[in-house]
């Protein structure tokens, strides 16, 4: 696995003039890899009548070893630096997402299809009975994708706007995995009452809502008003999806360890949204003994609510066969703490609580991070195939199907399939939307 440094490092694209004759690219090529920068993609962005400008992929330890690969490359003849290029900016500059038309609007006959008149044919059907919208228009394809800003990433409350990315990124995976069409919807406010009827208020618009990185403890109150007064699937992504993610890999490492998951002893550090969601599912699973620490208690009491029970940290690493962490707190758990045989799931992004290859070095049988347990895995599926049995809420078999369906896709030596596998999202909602019409 990589180091969290390596996870971290800066990419840029260089924008380099070299004279065309041979021997200059390789100059150039030896020179960044004699400074240590990370050579990926060249490719020729455009050419004179005795020069090539082109692009050189990088990666860069930090910005001082950037600063310094610049530095060490103005000494090179017949080589100049055009420009140093974020290709993260660029790809978001303009946003993610567009609306666009599913139909071409290029004669009177097609407008008249679409618009006036007739449109009013359909305006009449839907009047007579609504459900007919879920055929007749976008709204039975359509997610709302709601975030109040306060739990970003591990970016925490940056506000809604700052968000915006996370929420262009979500639509981006429902379009292109599973052909929802994901419509950010912010809202700036903390006010569970305000958030609660504002999504009620739009909520007609949609198939669907998706609550996404709302702090804790006012996810849990969101989540569970919207659900019973929408008649309409609600769920919130941090604690659902990723459940179903981790439920997952943990059935793919037991059957591979020989372990029976169900009499393992399961330990969560952290009982925010993610370890709530992932306590409340492993506990529908079967699991029979799920513990869990937390500094809040009232993080502590909602876990004994649902059946768990509340210990210390050192009660979960001394005892437990399975630990589960979501506390973003980097380096949590010392090398010292590893019980041998454990399975640990350090699962903060962007660093984990402890280094999967520092916990395999301790003794553990098994361990990932959040860069493998992702809940892009679930929650396509899991909405297209809510969508697709016209569900009015999510269940825990629905849950507990879309577990069982990613299992099963996970081949060879992994935990977990791959993200951009379309097929394991196509299982995943067809699991669900059979669990949903039990």
């Amino acid at each position: 696995m990589l180091s969290t440094k390596s996870q971290q490092r800066l990419l840029r694209v260089f924008r380099v003039r070299v004279l065309d004759m041979p021997g200059y690219l390789g100059k150039l090529a030896t020179r960044l890899g004699e400074l240590g920068a990370n050579i990926g993609e060249i490719s020729i962005h455009s050419q004179g009548p005795d020069f090539l400008i082109r692009e050189i992929s990088l990666q860069f330890e930090d910005q001082e070893h950037l600063d310094k690969v610049v530095e060490g490359l103005s000494a090179l003849e017949n080589v100049r630096l055009e420009a140093v290029l974020d290709p993260v900016e660029q790809a978001h500059e303009g946003g993610k997402i567009a609306v666009k038309s599913r139909f071409p609007l290029d004669s009177i006959a097609e407008m008249r299809k679409i618009y006036t008149p007739g449109v009013a044919q359909i305006c009449k059907l839907i009047h007579k009975d609504e459900s007919a919208s879920r055929t007749y228009t976008c709204i039975g394809n359509s997610v709302a994708v709601v975030t109040n800003g306060t739990a970003i990433l591990g970016l925490g409350n940056i506000g809604p706007v700052a968000g915006m990315p996370v929420m262009e990124g979500k639509s981006v995976l429902y379009e292109q995995l599973v052909g929802v069409s994901g419509i950010p919807i912010l809202i700036d406010s903390k006010d569970v009452d305000v958030i609660v009827n504002t999504v009620k208020q739009i909520a007609p618009t949609f198939g669907a809502i998706h609550l996404e990185d709302i702090a804790a403890p006012e996810c849990f109150e969101i989540e569970r008003r919207l659900q019973e007064e929408l008649k309409i699937p609600v769920l919130h992504d941090d604690q659902h999806a990723t459940a179903v993610v981790v439920l997952s890999a943990l059935m793919t490492i037991a059957v591979r360890s020989g372990l029976n998951l169900h009499t393992c002893r399961v330990g969560i550090i952290g009982l925010g949204a993610a370890g709530s969601g992932i306590a409340q599912l492993l506990l529908s699973y079967g699991v029979k003994e799920v513990f869990g620490t937390d500094l809040r208690e009232e993080a502590a009491r909602r876990l004994e609510s649902l059946g768990g029970t509340a210990v210390n940290l050192a009660g979960i690493m001394s005892d437990c066969d399975v630990v589960v962490t979501t506390t973003g707190v980097p380096g949590l758990i010392k090398p010292e703490m590893v019980k041998a045989g454990q399975i640990i799931l350090a699962l903060s992004n962007p660093d984990p609580e402890i280094l999967p290859e520092v916990a395999m070095a301790s003794g553990a049988l098994f361990a990932a991070d959040g860069r493998t347990i992702n809940n892009a895995l679930s929650f396509p599926g899991l909405f297209r195939g809510a969508l697709k049995a016209q569900a009015e809420r999510f269940t825990d078999a629905m849950k507990l199907a879309a577990a069982h369906a990613i299992c099963r896709q996970t081949k060879l030596d992994n935990i977990v399939p791959s993200i951009l596998d379309r097929e394991v999202h196509q299982r995943v909602a067809d699991a669900v939307a059979d669990a949903a019409y039990l």
